[in-house]
This record gives structure tokens, C-alpha cells and sequence, in this order.
């Protein structure tokens, strides 16, 4: 069975009422919610993790290596602008891969056009909204990890 972790960074427990022309409406349950769905109907499982620590989310990455985690489905947030300690656990793990932003980051601030990850991901997803991460978690059931 294949095993998805899928990250969420820092703020994205107030999707649906924060800021919702550029997150859209929709929860982080319901987005959670429609990914272990999404992978149940093909035998396999997602597990969701959110925090707004990056030390939390680094541990939760490094516990991926060793959980049978076979596939890393990350949202970074603002930490994708900031977080070193996140691109190292993710390089450390060797697991693949893929950023998800809910928004267009290229259209927004500048500073957002800058990501610690996207060099080092399989694939970066940029606003789509919340079908973004469907697309990376069905990218996902798709890999053939290379052993």
C-alpha cells in the first residue's frame, strides 16, 4: 500500500476564513477530508499534518523515514520563504517530494517568488487552490519511488 504524508505549514489550520479571495473557502478538514479519500480509492493511505512550528514539522518530517512514508505531498507556507531547517529534514529524508501552494505565489509579493524547496522538490503546484494538492497526491500515487 502506498503511504502519503501530506504537510501543511503555518497558518493553513484558518483556510476557509482567512483571507478567502486568496485561499479560497474551503477548510482544512475538507481539503483533508478529499485527499484520504481520493487515495483510499486506489488502496493507499494519506496522513495530514499541520503545525505553525517549524521544529514540530521538521520532526514530523524525520519521523517520515522511518514510518513507511513512501511519499512527501508539503505545503510550506510561509516557511517556504524562510526555512532552511525544513529544506534540510526534507533533503536528510530523501523521500520525494512536491510543493503545493494554494495561491499563485508569481503573482503576489515579490518576496514569495523565492522558495527554499522548489530546487529540490519533484514538482512544485502554484494556484491551483485546493485541487493543487489533489494533483500532487494523485501525482503521488502514480511515482514509482526508485529504490
Amino acid at each position: 500500500m502506498k503511504n502519503i504524508l501530506v504537510l501543511h505549514g503555518p497558518n493553513l489550520n484558518l483556510l476557509g476564513s482567512r483571507e478567502p479571495d486568496v485561499y479560497g473557502r474551503i477548510t482544512l478538514d475538507e481539503i483533508n477530508a478529499r485527499l484520504k479519500k481520493l487515495a483510499e480509492t486506489q488502496g493507499a493511505s494519506v496522513t495530514c499534518f499541520q503545525s505553525n512550528a517549524e521544529a514540530t514539522l521538521v520532526e514530523r518530517i524525520q519521523q517520515a523515514r522511518a514510518d513507511g512514508t513512501q511519499f512527501i505531498v508539503i505545503n510550506p507556507a510561509a516557511f517556504t520563504h524562510t526555512s532552511v531547517s525544513l529544506r534540510d529534514a526534507l533533503a536528510a529524508v530523501a523521500l520525494p517530494f512536491i510543493e503545493v501552494h494554494l495561491s499563485n505565489v508569481f503573482s503576489r509579493e515579490a518576496f514569495r517568488k523565492e522558495s527554499f524547496f522548489s530546487d529540490i522538490a519533484i514538482g512544485v503546484i502554484s494556484g491551483l487552490g485546493a485541487a493543487g494538492y489533489e494533483f500532487a497526491v494523485q501525482f503521488a500515487l502514480n511515482h514509482k519511488n526508485q529504490a
